[in-house]
């Protein structure tokens, strides 16, 4: 398994490095980095920092995916479903936590709010064409390819 190193910075006073949960864990909790509890209204949605500003090396990606746990049991997950944090972004990273449930729910300073995923990435170069190969599934929308 490969390792790299991704330096970051503490931004506030309390925010947490971020932790594997176990040896092949692929993403590392992300930490509520608050003051004291912020209250998440059933519907809505809150920004939940972490504390953290990092520096992602040049062709990889950082990808802030829930918290099974935290999704399932307690109702929130990220707004976006998957956040993206670019190699050359340094601000601090975020979390747009949603409230999925039916009550107003309550995040706990250093409570673990996501995971991160470190990913390598390719960049598209986009082609104009006047047509495209033909493939036996064609226009086929979605669920098409399982009915027969």
């Amino acid at each position: 398994m490969e390792k790299i190193k991704v330096r970051f910075v503490k931004l506030k006073e309390g925010a947490q490095v971020p932790t594997y949960g176990s040896q092949y864990a692929a993403g590392a909790d992300l930490y509520a980095c608050l003051d004291q509890a912020l209250e998440i209204k059933a519907g809505q949605t809150q920004f939940v920092p972490t504390g953290l500003a990092m520096e992602i090396p040049a062709g990889l990606v950082g990808l802030i995916y829930a918290r099974s746990g935290m999704a399932c049991k307690k109702g929130l997950a990220p707004a976006n479903k998957v956040g993206v944090i670019d190699s050359d972004y340094r601000g601090e990273i975020m979390v747009a936590l949603h409230n999925h449930s039916a009550n107003d729910l309550t995040v706990e300073p250093g409570e673990r709010v996501a995971q991160m995923v470190i990913a390598p990435y390719l960049t598209a170069l986009y082609e104009q064409v006047d047509s495209l190969e033909d493939t036996e599934r064609g226009q086929g929308g979605f669920g098409s390819t399982g009915s027969k």
